[in-house]
């Protein structure tokens, strides 16, 4: 503190005290100032990023609607059309994500299973688990099947039982040992035929399991 200050101390007891705070704001204050400055560039930032992300989201579900309900009057190829070119127009959106799931059931209703299956394949690149997925999965699995790719389709309809109801893993377990038989694999589709008799007795699927068990192994069919 200069003599000044030291003489303008004893006269005001609150000199030292502006001096003492002229001295930290001269040592720190551009440092703080350069803080408050940068929270509120990344605010300000935040800001635009959040309601830029919400008017394009806003955008890509009224065009999603357009492609469900084209999709649910059975006008497929237009609905496949809309849901196509919105998924690669706001692919970082819900509703971006969605329209590969509605294009891929566009596709699947037309039987075209490999439009379907790259469909199907790039939602659950995104979005592998939840319940929309679980129905990605297994619209998945029969278009595999479709198209000849028995072994894929028997991994996805594995995957799905359990995931779903009893009645529908009764339904995947069947569908999977279908695929392996056409795979040539018998003994693992005898594997989940006779899981689904040991597992599942209370589903449909019980009597399609024993036939098809028994035609794979007749001596020891339950």
């Amino acid at each position: 503190m200069s003599l000044e200050s030291r003489k303008n101390a004893l006269d005001d007891p609150g000199a030292e005290l502006l001096d003492r705070a002229r001295s930290l704001w001269e040592q720190y204050g551009r440092i703080v100032l350069g803080v408050v400055v940068g929270l509120a560039v990344v605010g300000l930032s935040a800001y635009y990023v959040v309601t830029g992300a919400a008017r394009k989201e806003n955008a890509a579900s009224e065009r999603l609607a357009e492609a469900s309900d084209l999709f649910w009057r059975a006008d497929y190829d237009r609905s496949r059309q809309i849901a196509t070119d919105l998924a690669k127009q706001y692919p970082d959106t819900p509703s971006g994500l969605d329209a590969l799931r509605v294009a891929g059931d566009d596709a699947f209703w037309r039987d075209n299973w490999k439009g379907a299956v790259d469909d199907y394949q790039a939602y659950l690149k995104k979005r592998g688990s939840g319940l929309l997925a679980n129905t990605v999965r297994r619209s998945l699995g029969y278009a595999q099947e479709s198209l000849g790719q028995y072994a894929e389709a028997a991994a996805n309809f594995d995957q799905l039982v359990g995931q779903i109801d009893r009645e529908s893993s009764g339904e995947m377990l069947c569908a999977a040992a279908r695929c392996l038989i056409e795979a040539k694999r018998p003994d693992e589709a005898k594997q989940r035929f006779q899981r689904v008799l040991d597992e599942f007795p209370d589903a449909s699927y019980q009597v399609q399991a024993r036939v098809e068990l028994g035609k794979l192994s007749p001596a020891s069919a339950n």
